[in-house]
C-alpha cells in the first residue's frame, strides 16, 4: 500500500480558532479579516480549522465568482459547498475516519465533463462514450477525494463539473478548480468533518 509523502506538510502556524466543520478558503492574502465560520480555513495557499493553519492549493486559473465559473477554465469557484462524500483508493489508502459517506473506488469509475450530456458534472461507469474524467489514475492526486456540492443541484451545463477536495500534487501545481492539499491534513480535515460541513471557497 502506498504510503502519501509527508514532505508536503508543512510547518503548522498556530491560530486562535477552535474545531468547525465548514472550511473557508481564501485566495488572497487577507489574514485579518476574519468570518464567523463552523470550519474556517484560509488560502492564498493556506487553509485554517481546528487551531491550525496548513498550505493548499486552489485552481490554476484563480478564483471567480461562481456565477462567472466555466467549464475548462480551471478556476475554483468562489461560494460556499457542502461536503457530500468521500471516495478513496482500496488498493492504496485505507478508508479514511469521517462522518460523511465514504465510497471505495473502483477501476470503472469516472466523472462526466461533457456539458451537453445529461449525466455532466455527475458520476459515471467507465467506459463512457461522452468526455469524462477517470478517477482511477496513476498518479496520487485522487487517492482521497471529497465530492463538493457545486452545480450539482441540479448541474448547470458548462458552469463546472468535478470540484473536489483532493491530494496536492507534490510540486504544489494549481488544480482545475479543486481544493488540494497533503494527505495528512485532508485526513485530519476529514476526521472533523460530518452531514452539514461545508467548503467556503473566497477570493
Amino acid at each position: 500500500m502506498w504510503t502519501p509523502p509527508v514532505s508536503c506538510v508543512p510547518a503548522l502556524i498556530q491560530a486562535q480558532t477552535g474545531c468547525h466543520k465548514k472550511v473557508t478558503v481564501w485566495r488572497s492574502q487577507e489574514r485579518e479579516r476574519r468570518v464567523s465560520a463552523d470550519f474556517v480555513a484560509h488560502s492564498a495557499g493556506q487553509l485554517e480549522f481546528a487551531g491550525r493553519t496548513v498550505r493548499c492549493v486552489l485552481g490554476k486559473g484563480g478564483t471567480v465568482p461562481a456565477a462567472d465559473k466555466r467549464e475548462g477554465d480551471g478556476a475554483s469557484p468562489a461560494g460556499t459547498w457542502p461536503m457530500r462524500r468521500v471516495f478513496y483508493r482500496p488498493d492504496r489508502v485505507p478508508p479514511p475516519e469521517t462522518g460523511l459517506p465514504v465510497v471505495a473506488l473502483s477501476p470503472d469509475d469516472g466523472w462526466c465533463d461533457a456539458p451537453d450530456d445529461p449525466a455532466y458534472n455527475r458520476p459515471v461507469t467507465l467506459p463512457y462514450a461522452a468526455s469524462h474524467e477517470k478517477l482511477w489514475r496513476d498518479d496520487h492526486v485522487y487517492d482521497l477525494i471529497v465530492e463538493l456540492g457545486y452545480n450539482d443541484a441540479p448541474p448547470v451545463p458548462g458552469r463546472g463539473s468535478a470540484i473536489f477536495m483532493h491530494l496536492a500534487r507534490p510540486d504544489w501545481a494549481g488544480t482545475e478548480g479543486c481544493v488540494a492539499l497533503p494527505y495528512l491534513d485532508l485526513l485530519d480535515v476529514l476526521r472533523l468533518a460530518k452531514d452539514g460541513s461545508e467548503v467556503e471557497i473566497r477570493i
